[in-house]
């Protein structure tokens, strides 16, 4: 990217950092979410709107996560808080759909997530998503999350740049929240003949690893960040993904699989830490991964930015207070917090002061 982005416009550090998390991020996002609850609070099929107000009550700190973004270019928080918030909760809302299903139909995933698309591409006729399922009366709340994306990408300067990028991604994200939803039985197979597809692409990672980091919504976000730049071009785009998928996006969310192993285990849910050899296996793959994370964030400019995202990350996962109740994953907390830098001990102490306020 170039200097003409972040260039006085991004936070110098971890404390300018969190003073405009807590200024200006964190109540533009409760604010928005605000918002959205009482349009979801109107839907008229129950089940619908048990899960669009779930989704909301119990993932806020993921948008709240994806606002931090927006704390790097102040100037256009307008429009890119909204489009975290709108997307997230899009891709939150059609997460408990799934998860907590009255369907397992593959279609049905692959048609909600179809909305996540569109929601990116700005000339995209809104579909008929739930066209699949019994539940179909939102109110029209899907189509309004979906043209508030479409509105914000639109006002993006630079979108045209990042937009490919971007729905790759969302192609991606939805090809898994397709194969993890349906008939457990046939889970493993369909992510497997997936992951045959793009093997040759990432030498570095195991299949896992790649399923994981399909499922991370933080490279969209700097992608609309980085588009939110007017002298933005196609290179400095192209670098940014590379920089984020898969090394900062596989981190992201085998982290949150990490810290979820016992809910997942009880619940029959799949996750992606099981698919290690052991601790030892688990613990290395982690730290490898947390390593090739920094090294992302280091070969990008503006690097203090994206390691503080990174350190951001790790605080923020391992001082959830799901790390206590396990012995193993206080064992791999360990691993990664040995010799932490100060900036992932200062995170990791706000993230417990934040958890604490909400």
């Amino acid at each position: 990217m170039n200097h003409s982005l972040l260039a006085g416009r991004s936070p110098r550090g971890p404390v300018s950092l969190m003073k405009r998390v807590y200024k200006y991020i964190l109540p533009e996002v409760r604010s928005e979410l605000a918002s959205w609850r009482k349009v979801a609070e109107t839907i008229p099929d129950a089940e619908l709107r048990k899960q669009a107000l779930d989704s909301m009550n119990a993932k806020q700190f993921h948008c709240e996560g994806g606002g931090v973004y927006a704390a790097a270019n102040l100037e256009r928080r307008d429009i890119l808080i909204p489009l975290i918030v709108a997307l997230q909760t899009i891709s939150d809302y059609l997460d408990n759909l799934c998860d907590r299903s009255t369907s397992l139909d593959p279609e049905d995933f692959r048609l909600l997530h179809r909305s996540m698309l569109d929601a990116v591409t700005p000339e995209a006729p809104l579909g008929d998503y739930y066209a699949f399922r019994d539940e179909k009366d939102d109110g029209g709340y899907l189509h309004a999350l979906v043209r508030k994306c479409q509105t914000c990408v639109s006002a993006l300067p630079s979108y045209s740049l990042v937009q490919r990028h971007v729905r790759v991604m969302v192609s991606l994200y939805g090809d898994l929240q397709v194969y993890k939803h349906i008939d457990r039985s046939k889970r493993e197979d369909e992510l497997l003949a997936w992951w045959d597809k793009h093997a040759g692409s990432y030498p570095e990672l195991r299949w896992n690893e790649f399923a994981a980091a399909t499922g991370s919504t933080l490279g969209m976000f700097m992608l609309f960040l980085a588009a939110s730049d007017e002298k933005l071009d196609a290179r400095q785009a192209d670098l940014i993904r590379d920089a984020y998928f898969p090394s900062i996006c596989g981190l992201h969310i085998l982290l949150d699989y990490l810290i979820d192993q016992a809910e997942d285990e009880s619940g029959g849910d799949l996750n992606f830490c099981s698919y290690y050899a052991g601790q030892d296996d688990l613990n290395e793959r982690m730290d490898r991964m947390v390593k090739a994370a920094r090294k992302s964030a280091d070969e990008l400019p503006f690097s203090s930015f994206h390691r503080m995202i990174v350190e951001g990350l790790i605080a923020l996962y391992l001082s959830d207070p799901k790390v206590k109740g396990q012995r193993s994953v206080r064992e791999t907390a360990r691993v990664l917090m040995r010799g932490s830098p100060w900036t992932r001990l200062f995170f990791w102490l706000n993230s417990h002061w934040i958890r604490k306020a909400m």
